[in-house]
């Protein structure tokens, strides 16, 4: 590799970095250092190598796609890079196709057919680039315009599909985040040593109930005041928020709370948009599943389907730090015994909700749904906390 081609691709990697367009993923800028790693230049990588450098796996790769999958996700990091932030920048790194290195190649050039020379009279020149000028001005003005509505838009169609459609119409709307109740283990010492989440176990009078029947245990767990939401509820949250601003009228008619906080008033005086856990419905679970297919299982990882007997179990709990691995999501809508909408994005981990909060964001996968009463599940496969894909499963009325 030439000196030239060193420094460009230096460049490059160095840019990327900055951008912090790898996200968070601690196996994404693994892979990305150890491809970029200059000492390996000459060097022909395999799966393999990759496989045992960077994720720790064994020789064996039957059935792992893990390394694919992050090779396939970094190609679309860079692909997004050069498509915003790097669209100016003189030089590109691309994962070629079939190898697991990194390159540097030239920005393509846009090509323009050259003029035909005419003479023209003397005086339209001056007229010509006055006019030029004009236009330049004018196409960026509508440029800029473009660029500040184009966004605007899609949120006004997207808010037109038949999910959203008339939410916040007649009601104010209330966007319910899944959360937890955790209580403190003392182990009868004075401070607690760490903090508990039982699903059986859902407030302080839960707690003091539970405490009540189990005497022996006074004095060891103890009511810290403490909820807490998970990272997929929140990443999915910010997703859906907009648009339910978009679609109620403006943030003024959107008030958002937690799932402890729910109240049966505001189950029929408003419309409802839930995200987060299945298994942190609360209040909201008897109204989404009394008319549901499904129910929620014994480990609340599983979604059995009443008309089949099939059994959905997510293995996102079970699959430890960059693995891949596989959760489901769920979107219904319905309307409640007030006349009032129910939305339902919800999944059984992360990803699940994750994936579910993009599909009932994007205006293609809406496309295909109807008016009226929905239930669908989604198949979600990811790596870690990251959802990569989805296909649908079940979908009924």
């Amino acid at each position: 590799m030439s000196d030239g081609v060193s420094e460009a691709l230096a460049q490059q990697v160095a840019r990327v970095r900055a951008a912090g367009v790898l996200g968070r993923s601690q196996g994404l800028a693994r892979l990305f250092d150890y491809l970029a790693d200059p000492a390996r230049g000459g060097r022909t990588l395999r799966e393999a190598d990759v496989a045992m450098d960077v994720f720790g796996r064994g020789l064996d790769l039957t059935g792992d796609a893990s390394v694919r999958v992050y090779v396939h996700r970094l190609r679309k990091k860079l692909d997004e890079f050069y498509a915003g932030p790097g669209a100016a920048e003189q030089h590109r790194l691309v994962i070629p196709v079939g190898e697991y290195r990194l390159d540097v190649v030239a920005a393509p050039e846009a090509v323009e057919a050259p003029a035909v020379p005419q003479a023209r009279p003397r005086w339209l020149i001056p007229a010509a680039i006055a006019a030029a000028l004009l236009v330049a001005l004018n196409l960026g003005a509508w440029w800029f315009v473009a660029r500040a509505i184009a966004p605007y838009r899609e949120l006004e169609r997207v808010a037109a599909a038949p999910l959203w459609a008339g939410l916040g119409r007649d009601r104010p709307v209330v966007v319910v985040v899944g959360d937890y109740y955790i209580f403190g283990d003392t182990e009868y010492g004075r401070e607690p040593k760490r903090m508990i989440r039982a699903f059986e176990i859902n407030s302080p009078a839960d707690l003091d109930a539970w405490l009540m029947d189990n005497p022996e245990l006074q004095g060891r767990y103890i009511d810290l005041d403490t909820y807490y939401t998970p990272v997929g509820a929140t990443l999915a949250l910010r997703e859906i928020m907009p648009l339910v601003r978009e679609a109620a009228g403006g943030p003024d008619r959107v008030r958002v709370i937690t799932a402890s906080r729910l109240t049966p008033d505001m189950l029929k005086s408003s419309d409802i948009v839930y995200v987060g856990y299945l298994s942190a419905l609360r209040a909201l679970q008897g109204p989404v599943f009394d008319r549901s297919r499904f129910s929620i299982g014994a480990t609340y990882d599983e979604l059995v389907d009443r008309r089949t007997g099939h059994t959905y179990t997510s293995g996102a709990g079970a699959a430890p730090g960059d693995r891949p691995n596989r959760d489901y999501g769920y979107l219904a809508a319905f309307t409640g015994p007030a006349g009032n909408r129910f939305v339902i994005v919800a999944g059984n981990r992360d990803i699940g909700v994750m994936q579910t909060a993009e599909i009932a964001t994007d205006r293609k996968s809406l496309s295909a749904l109807k008016p009226g009463p929905l239930e669908a599940l989604y198949e979600v496969d990811g790596v870690g906390r990251t959802n990569i894909g989805a296909k649908p499963v079940v979908a009924s009325r």
